[in-house]
């Protein structure tokens, strides 16, 4: 008979249950809303949900909902997936972009707004240069694209050390018409990495969502991680703060006078990270806030460079 798509939904959210595939009615919306072109299944039309499927679009469902029967992320099943306003190119190994990380970019984008609203409430304004903003592991690009959208005057140096995810984030930043004002680097960032990231001169943020897990938590994460995405990125040695560290070393150099770091943290960080700047003075950066994610967990990290 006729597959309608409430069937097909209903029909792989079964099979997703009985495979045990977590988000089994979520994946099964994704999938067939992808295949007809909807953005959410939320917004296909109720007539729409009784139409029946071609033979091409089931065959089509059939083809990723089988690679989602391996635990692949269903981002990487569809190939794309929104980030703040944007559709990005997603493909495996690389990181994919989490949905707390978009409140990271509305921390940028608020303090930059915020610096612009001070200084046009002077009596003699100083002309404010376009914001120049370093991106530290830019994976997908999700970060990055996202500031340049929401603050057009900026300029973003995006860094990357694996090929896999600049190559991804110049295919997003070209798809989405932003490759003019973005520099993609292959680049591992390491202790000496100050000329090479000081190409466009001093930054005003840095910005990064640096691998920060744990070492000895790696082994918990879900399946859909450790077989897909790239571990590296999620691998912040012992302490989660390998790559924290680095960039902490490294910010004085890069940044203006008053310029500042935004970093996504685990919840256990914030107090560790004070601890080592309390322990690194000459670094003279400042922890100024600790912001919470719509989980209410200690989340986000601004740093400030005292000037």
């Amino acid at each position: 008979g006729l597959v309608t798509t409430m069937d097909a939904v209903n029909y792989w959210q079964k099979v997703f249950e009985t495979n045990g595939i977590p988000e089994a009615r979520e994946s099964s919306e994704y999938i067939v809303s992808f295949v007809l072109g909807a953005k959410t299944f939320q917004s296909l039309s109720s007539r729409s949900l009784f139409t029946p499927l071609t033979a091409e679009q089931q065959e089509q469902i059939q083809q990723l909902s089988n690679k989602r029967l391996e635990r692949m992320p269903v981002q990487y099943v569809l190939g794309e997936w929104d980030f703040q306003d944007l559709i990005l190119k997603m493909r495996p190994p690389v990181f994919i972009p989490r949905p707390e990380t978009e409140d990271l970019v509305s921390l940028v984008v608020e303090e930059e707004s915020q610096k612009r609203e001070k200084n046009s409430g002077l009596c003699f304004p100083v002309p404010t240069p376009h914001p120049m903003i370093l991106e530290i592991g830019c994976g997908s690009g999700a970060i990055a694209l996202s500031l340049l959208r929401k603050l057009p005057q900026s300029r973003v140096i995006a860094v990357d050390k694996e090929e896999a995810a600049v190559d991804l984030t110049r295919e997003n930043a070209h798809r989405l018409q932003l490759q003019e004002r973005i520099h993609i680097l292959h680049h591992n960032v390491s202790y000496s990495s100050t000329q090479q990231l000081l190409l466009w001169g001093p930054i005003d943020f840095i910005v990064s969502n640096p691998p920060y897990v744990f070492h000895e938590d790696m082994a918990s994460l879900d399946t859909e991680i450790l077989c897909y995405e790239d571990l590296e990125a999620l691998d912040g040695g012992d302490d989660g703060m390998d790559v924290i560290k680095t960039i902490l070393a490294l910010a004085p150099e890069l940044l203006k006078d008053s310029g500042s770091v935004f970093l996504e943290v685990d919840p256990r960080h914030p107090n560790m990270v004070e601890d080592w700047l309390q322990g690194h003075p000459n670094l003279k950066l400042i922890l100024c806030a600790v912001h919470k994610d719509f989980c209410g967990k200690p989340r986000f990290l601004h740093i400030q460079k005292q000037s």
